[in-house]
């Protein structure tokens, strides 16, 4: 049962039926009191505003998870569920060819984030997103949700799915850390990593990322308050629900909007209690020989663009800039693109950059195409 989704609104409910219920038998006592009539007015006035405040909430909540249980029924996962160690995990596979790219996707999202670009790079070869424990339709597990739990449930659920190798992990965000996790650990049949703005371990110690971190609210808080909201339903009636996402197709988009409304916040808590232990378990790995290494990055000036960014904003794209420059060290076979006009989410603001440049990546590593002469090197695209 999805607590959030569905225990919660109950409760929900639950709470402004009694709190309402309450409301109106104190309103109606309120006639044969002997208080003056401007107390009785006004404790009038506040109990019929916080019945009106709960009963709002009660509907929102009640409405969100009676349209994610419908949606959800009416739409059936795209791909297919394993049972690994006992616990269901969600993997979805299109195209067919070798070598297989592995989509993992960052904090927060499941394998539908990919929905723009997996049908197009399916053209090339086989291609499979998945969801991480807790997010989409895997089940959720207890913590710790570090890196190595993270790659042991991805090597059960690939063997699972009876995909060997050779393999091409390319993962966004978050996923970098879990990535260099794998390879080490599972290095056979890995054939290239690609990275989409991926992270680096232990970069929350570095400066800049320490110093914006002491001016932010507590973690915990931010947690609990996304709880919060996503259970009582409140993006829904904002549109959060019904954005669209140029080039999804019309299915793909419906998906990934409803997802929205649909954030996993126990399993979003769970990795971000576990980032240190990730960082730890991580720092140290690779280099990687000459492993082909195909690095994506955010493009600086999108974040940088409004007049006067903060000093705190222009020392974190430094730091970014300078980690995503450190990835090139892991192979003599690396190289970085800078994806201009892209924020963090390449592949929904430029994925006709990942549906030339992948291709062409994979057409290398089949010996298809000649290997690059820039390795080394940083271009902006």
């Amino acid at each position: 049962m999805d607590f959030n989704y569905v225990v919660v609104p109950a409760l929900i409910v639950l709470f402004a039926a009694l709190v309402i219920w309450l409301a109106i038998r104190r309103i109606r006592s309120l006639s044969s009191k002997s208080c003056r009539k401007w107390r009785k007015i006004v404790e009038r006035v506040v109990l019929a505003s916080i019945g009106t405040v709960v009963a709002v909430i009660a509907i929102t909540a009640a409405f969100n998870a009676i349209a994610l249980f419908v949606f959800r029924a009416r739409n059936p996962p795209p791909g297919t569920t394993y049972l690994v160690n006992g616990h269901a995990m969600h993997i979805n596979c299109s195209g067919t060819g070798s070598p297989t790219i592995v989509l993992e996707a960052g904090l927060g999202n499941d394998d539908l984030i990919w929905g723009g670009v997996q049908p197009v790079l399916s053209r090339t070869t086989r291609v499979c997103s998945y969801d991480r424990a807790g997010f989409g339709w895997s089940d959720p597990l207890p913590p710790p949700r570090d890196a190595d739990h993270i790659a042991d449930e991805l090597h059960g659920l690939l063997s699972a799915a009876k995909i060997d190798g050779p393999i091409v992990l390319m993962g966004h965000s978050i996923a970098g850390i879990y990535m260099r996790d794998y390879v080490s650990r599972f290095p056979q049949g890995i054939v290239g990593l690609i990275y989409v703005d991926g992270s680096t371990p232990l970069q929350n110690r570095w400066p800049a990322f320490q110093a914006a971190q002491a001016h932010q609210p507590p973690v915990w808080a931010v947690m609990l308050l996304m709880r919060a909201a996503f259970s009582a339903g409140i993006p829904r009636p904002f549109g959060q629900c019904s954005r669209t996402f140029p080039g999804f197709d019309a299915h793909a988009a419906r998906l990934q909007a409803e997802d929205l409304c649909h954030a996993q916040i126990g399993a979003i808590a769970a990795e971000m209690d576990s980032v240190d232990r990730s960082g730890e378990e991580t720092v140290h790995t690779g280099p990687y020989g000459d492993l082909p290494i195909l690095i994506f990055s955010h493009d600086p000036a999108k974040s940088l663009s409004a007049k006067n960014p903060p000093a705190q904003m222009v020392n974190m794209e430094a730091a970014w800039t300078q980690m995503q420059e450190n990835l090139k060290q892991l192979s003599s076979r690396s190289r970085r693109i800078v994806a201009k006009g892209s924020s963090h989410y390449i592949q929904m603001d430029r994925p006709d950059l990942l549906e030339k440049e992948v291709p062409l990546f994979i057409a290398q590593i089949r010996g298809a195409a000649p290997p690059q002469s820039s390795y080394g090197t940083t271009v902006t695209e």
